[in-house]
């Protein structure tokens, strides 16, 4: 258990090292910066090697967010490390995903925002420099309230405008730049 805790910990080390660097530092997404400095994110580094095993904790971290105070877990992120290597297989997952929300009674509530080493949008060459937006170290499923995202976009009247923006900011940058984030 030690070792599986040291390596969960390097999980989420790396994972909010590029939340820091990347979501935050280039402002992809302008939401995240009060959550994180408020400690409201709840990291679960899953153990599944199976698409069935990450279902179950897929499940477990809906009740958890669901039940939970929003001052103290405002959203989630379930970083499966050791499933859903091959982005097409994660992508087909996301179907399974946005269908558990709807099972449980979620769906209005709590959504699956998607993160992946190889995300890759449908018009996208693989190396496209667009795909960042999404990259993270792990896979990596988000799952966030509906209320806060509509509290956020409330604050934040250009919503609409992120994902061009975000997409401006990568192009500005390039893929050296990306990668000396991280250095």
């Amino acid at each position: 258990m030690e070792d599986a805790q040291i390596k969960d910990e390097v999980v989420i080390a790396q994972t909010k090292l590029w939340l820091e660097k990347a979501v935050i530092g280039l402002n992809l997404c302008p939401f995240a910066k009060g959550v994180h400095i408020k400690d409201q994110i709840r990291y679960f580094v899953s153990h599944a090697t199976t698409p069935e095993a990450l279902l179950k904790d897929l499940v477990a971290e809906l009740e958890v967010l669901a039940e939970a105070n929003p001052e103290k877990i405002d959203t989630c992120l379930l970083i499966h490390p050791f499933v859903m290597q091959d982005f097409l297989d994660y992508n087909d997952f996301l179907e399974v995903a946005d269908a558990t929300v709807e099972e449980l009674d979620l769906d209005g509530i709590l959504q699956v925002a998607s993160f992946h080493p190889q995300y890759q949008f449908e018009d996208a060459a693989p190396d496209d420099i667009d795909n960042y937006t999404n990259r993270s170290p792990f896979p990596t499923l988000h799952l966030l309230r509906e209320e806060s995202i509509d509290k956020a976009v409330e604050a934040f009247p250009e919503a609409e405008q992120i994902y061009d923006k975000n997409i401006q900011t990568l192009r500005a940058l390039g893929h050296e730049a990306w990668k000396k984030l991280f250095i």
